[in-house]
């Protein structure tokens, strides 16, 4: 059997956003079978096309895939909301344009309950199956070589404590939260890593340029880096913190998880549904600076926090998501 996996990131070089990481993951993962063959893009034709993204690309390709089109639909219609200019006025547009994606595939991937939700209110002519999205979890390590490289990539100093964000530079991800909760704990050191993909064509692109221009001292922007590096970025911190206001299947705040620090994430109903173990949560900016004022002083705190990490990453088991990816496979090459 022979799978063709697409990306639309790789085509067009769009790196250091979470589709783009999920759609290398999705690749490696099935390389590590030998029972099957895995093109990515144009390499070559496959039994079956298992598609990431959703531009003209995704439609000119899956043309030759009669009967046998996967989507994962990492996007759903409430991603636009603080991810592009105007998005109020696009949704009715983006609403009706997911529907087409969603109904040209054979079946779609749902990668969280929120996103299954979301398909099926759309009504596509498409089966709907959930998966979460795989991670490689012994790709995230901690060890004192990593953690030495990245300490040093970010600007660190021996003895500082370093809180951790990672996303694109958008309104949606919640990194406005971010530089007012650094300012709320300057004995800390922040750091952000992302950029932004889509340059100027991304919400709050002039209001998030002058909080980094105004930013204090402990808090440093470092840009997009490649996805080889990003161990030693997660190894270098001491404690993450995802502030984002709307996610799916969240990838960061999980390879931070199993990076071996604690994770604070947002208190939304997305993450209720999705994570079947408990995780460390905040209502707001106060919420968050409690979290890491406790677990700079505590080490009791930071220990719990440490366990509570550990068991998070036990739901992304890559043998379980790998088998529930080939039974798809091989039941649209059947048919």
């Amino acid at each position: 059997m022979k799978i063709n996996v697409c990306s639309e990131t790789e085509i067009f070089h769009i790196h250091g956003e979470g589709v783009s990481t999920s759609f290398t993951t999705c690749v490696e993962l099935l390389q590590e079978r030998k029972d099957i063959e895995i093109v990515v893009n144009d390499e070559g034709l496959g039994d079956v096309m298992h598609c990431h993204t959703y531009g003209p690309y995704y439609f000119w390709r899956g043309r030759k895939y009669k009967g046998k089109k996967i989507h994962t639909a990492h996007v759903i219609p409430d991603s636009a909301k603080g991810t592009f200019p105007g998005w109020k006025l696009m949704m009715p547009f983006f609403r009706w344009y997911l529907r087409k994606v969603y109904s040209f595939s054979d079946v779609c991937i749902a990668i969280s309950p929120m996103v299954e939700k979301a398909i099926k209110d759309l009504d596509p002519n498409a089966r709907v199956v959930r998966i979460a999205n795989p991670i490689l979890l012994n790709t995230w390590k901690r060890t004192p070589a990593l953690r030495s490289k990245g300490r040093a990539a970010l600007g660190l100093k021996d003895g500082d404590f370093c809180v951790l964000g990672v996303g694109q530079l958008e309104t949606r991800k919640g990194c406005e939260d971010f530089v007012r909760i650094s300012e709320q704990v300057p004995n800390a050191q922040f750091r952000w890593v992302g950029g932004r993909p889509f340059g100027i064509y991304t919400d709050g692109y002039n209001s998030i340029n002058k909080l980094i221009d105004n930013a204090q001292d402990n808090l440093k922007f470092a840009g997009i880096f490649p996805l080889e590096q990003m161990p030693s970025l997660y190894a270098a911190a001491d404690a993450f913190i995802f502030p984002s206001y709307q996610e799916n299947c969240p990838l960061a705040p999980i390879e931070a998880a199993a990076s071996g620090m604690p994770v604070v994430y947002r208190n939304l109903e997305e993450y209720k549904q999705l994570y079947k173990n408990d995780y460390l949560k905040a209502d707001d900016n106060a919420g968050f600076v409690a979290w890491i004022n406790q677990l700079m002083n505590s080490p009791e705190v930071y220990d719990d926090a440490l366990k509570t990490s550990q068991r998070l990453i036990t739901q992304f088991d890559k043998d379980e998501i790998r088998k529930q990816l080939i039974e798809l496979y091989t039941t649209l090459h059947k048919n």
